[in-house]
Formats: C-alpha cells, sequence, structure tokens
C-alpha cells in the first residue's frame, strides 16, 4: 500500500486529522463502522473483528513509520478497532453504541492497569493492543451490563 492509503486509513478516513480530541473522532468513526455491520450475523462480525484487527496493527505499524512517531496522536485505527471489540458482547443498536462510546473512551484516556504498559510494545503492536485492551475492559461492562439486563 501506497503512503496515502496507509495515512488514510491509520487516520480513520482523516478523522484522526482533527485539531481536538481526534481519539474521540476516531472512535465516531468505530461507530459508523459498528453500524455497517448492524446486518451482519455475530459470527461474521467476529470475523470482521479479527481480519480489522490484524489489518489495524499492520496499518498502524506502517503509519507509525511515516510519521516517524510512537503513537502518533493522528493515528487512530486503534480506537476504531477497540469501539469494534467493545460492540461484541451486546446487539448494534443505539443505546449500546452509545454506552459502547461513553466505556471505552473512559479506557481509553485512563488506560487502567496494564493498558498502559502495552503502549510500550514495537511499532503497530504498541500502538493497537493498549486500544484493544480497553475495548475487553469496556466489552466486558457491557457484557455484565447486558447479563444485568440493563443492554441488549
Amino acid at each position: 500500500m501506497n503512503e496515502k492509503l496507509i495515512t488514510f486509513l491509520a487516520t480513520g478516513f482523516g478523522s484522526g486529522l482533527s485539531p481536538v480530541a481526534p481519539g474521540t473522532a476516531g472512535t465516531l468513526v468505530g461507530v459508523l463502522i459498528c453500524l455497517l455491520c448492524l446486518p451482519m450475523p455475530w459470527i461474521l462480525r467476529l470475523l470482521f473483528v479479527l481480519v480489522l484487527l490484524a489489518f489495524s496493527i499492520y496499518v498502524a505499524d506502517k503509519a507509525e513509520k511515516i510519521y516517524q512517531k510512537k503513537d502518533d496522536q493522528r493515528i487512530v485505527i486503534d480506537e476504531i478497532i477497540g469501539l469494534q471489540l467493545t460492540m461484541l458482547p451486546v446487539a448494534i443498536n443505539a443505546l449500546n453504541l452509545f454506552a459502547a462510546f461513553v466505556l471505552f473512551r473512559i479506557f481509553d484516556i485512563w488506560k487502567p492497569f496494564p493498558v498502559r504498559n502495552l503502549q510500550g510494545l514495537p511499532g503497530g503492536w504498541g500502538v493497537v493492543i493498549d486500544d484493544v485492551a480497553a475495548g475487553i475492559y469496556a466489552g466486558a461492562i457491557m457484557g455484565l451490563l447486558k447479563f444485568g439486563g440493563i443492554l441488549t
């Protein structure tokens, strides 16, 4: 892939270029991508997320080399995959997307143990894996809220 395509994808179609809260802008793109998955059965959603995860690591690695900066804030493909993971335990609907957005952003910003330590991994792994962990934490809460009957 050429540099323009890598940066376009890494920046979440340009959302990571937002001068204010690029991570939040990237997460909003994640919401839109999640909505595109609405008609998919859960197993296809899972496969899509796994493929997107591998693709995100690759793209983030290439973008980090282009920007020549560790975990550059313009790279938001990691927020996109993090939100997808957050949504896996629940149905795609407005309430769940709102809850997932809020929970994911909290965990992505807070970075509780061991999430913050994962950023030290090399290349695309270090860019993406902390957001994967934040997505897993947020997804676990989403699953608990579903189990409790609060979410569907």
